[in-house]
């Protein structure tokens, strides 16, 4: 088959196939692949050249030398068709190696010293120091969902149907549940406390830690915000047990042992009676504890007869306290941040500055 051989001889064909398959084999690469490929099957390649030549042949041999000829065609093509593959994933796969590049982000440097650039947003931060200085009073963590039943959030807690709270421009109302029953966003953590005062018999003792939403936004208020409410039931805590609560509480998060606190009379449809609590501050320098000024810091009351009730809980054997407060307000206050939209902007140079280290856990001793 090399120009030499019989044409006429089959045996040859076979012959020559089996040298010319390991030849397709043995290419090294696509270049030298296509070069054999045009050597052999191209216009005036080997194989070609055999074919053309069968019309000499005598009638009886041009049949059986024909289909030898035909058969070697097929096999070569066939086998340079699948070499030719095998060679182009291997160069896509060398290609993919040498080109590879790591696209991710990579890792912020760390500062001066050699410390880590993570830090805890500051909501996060108050809120471990909040379940730190309550978890050392007994107090334990509760949960419950964001999105709450009309009943859970006011019919509940004795908010009457009037009451501006149940104003659209106040709450979030989300479509009717499948049964009929008013949605909201929850306005606060207080449903946190029905749901536990429905599951577990009294005494308790939780804190509710999360977020609440309100249709209200600027740079003291925000439609998502997070807040801290507190319940205590028992059968012999008083108004005397709320008031030191809050007051070791208060001093304990601000670091101030000797903190100005005051209790006003105020009035809220989920305790009676109700009391505002204040700390002492500066009005003109913002400075918490000094001057003879007075800023409101969170709400607190005796639980209402009417929603213990609402709960299951006999109100002439049971009685306690709750206390609900802000976790912006408590952190804006602490570090002295005066815009509330700043919390959620995610710009790094202000959490870096605000942030606290991973590595260092909060503990109750941490306000004391």
């Amino acid at each position: 088959m090399d120009g030499t051989e019989d044409v006429q001889d089959v045996a040859a064909i076979a012959s020559r196939e089996a040298e010319l398959v390991a030849e397709i084999e043995g290419a090294p690469d696509l270049a030298a692949l296509e070069a054999l490929r045009v050597r052999l099957l191209g216009r005036s390649g080997e194989v070609t050249r055999r074919l053309k030549a069968l019309g000499a042949l005598p009638p009886e041999k041009r049949k059986e030398v024909g289909a030898a000829l035909n058969a070697l065609r097929d096999t070569l093509t066939d086998r340079i068709n699948a070499r030719r593959a095998a060679l182009e994933r291997a160069a896509l796969t060398a290609r993919l190696a040498s080109e590879r590049i790591d696209v991710s982000l990579p890792p912020r440097p760390a500062p001066a010293g050699g410390q880590e650039s993570g830090v805890i947003h500051p909501i996060s931060r108050t809120i471990e120091e909040i379940a730190a200085i309550f978890g050392a009073m007994g107090f334990r963590l509760a949960e419950g969902p964001d999105i709450e039943t009309d009943w859970y959030n006011f019919g509940a807690l004795n908010i009457p149907p009037h009451h501006p709270a149940r104003a659209e421009h106040d709450t979030f109302y989300l479509p009717p549940a499948p049964n009929g029953e008013t949605r909201v966003l929850r306005t606060h953590t207080s449903p946190v406390q029905i749901r536990t005062l429905l599951a577990n018999p009294p005494p308790v003792r939780i804190i509710a830690l999360g977020r609440t939403y309100r249709a209200d936004h600027d740079a003291t208020h925000s439609p998502m915000f997070h807040q801290c409410e507190g319940l205590a039931i028992d059968r012999t805590l008083t108004l005397g047990h709320l008031k030191g609560c809050l007051i070791d509480f208060l001093r304990a998060f601000f670091d101030m042992p000797n903190l100005p606190v005051r209790f006003r009379a105020s009035y809220f449809p989920f305790t009676e009676p109700s009391m505002e609590v204040d700390i002492g501050w500066n009005r003109r320098t913002g400075e918490i504890g000094a001057g003879g000024d007075w800023l409101e810091i969170l709400g607190s009351g005796m639980v209402h007869p009417r929603v213990l009730a609402n709960c299951g809980v006999d109100p002439t054997e049971w009685q306690g306290f709750a206390f609900g407060m802000g976790i912006e307000r408590l952190t804006m206050l602490k570090w002295g941040i005066n815009d509330l939209r700043l919390f959620f902007e995610n710009d790094v140079r202000w959490l870096s500055h605000y942030g606290a280290s991973p590595f260092r856990p909060a503990a109750l001793q941490e306000g004391l």
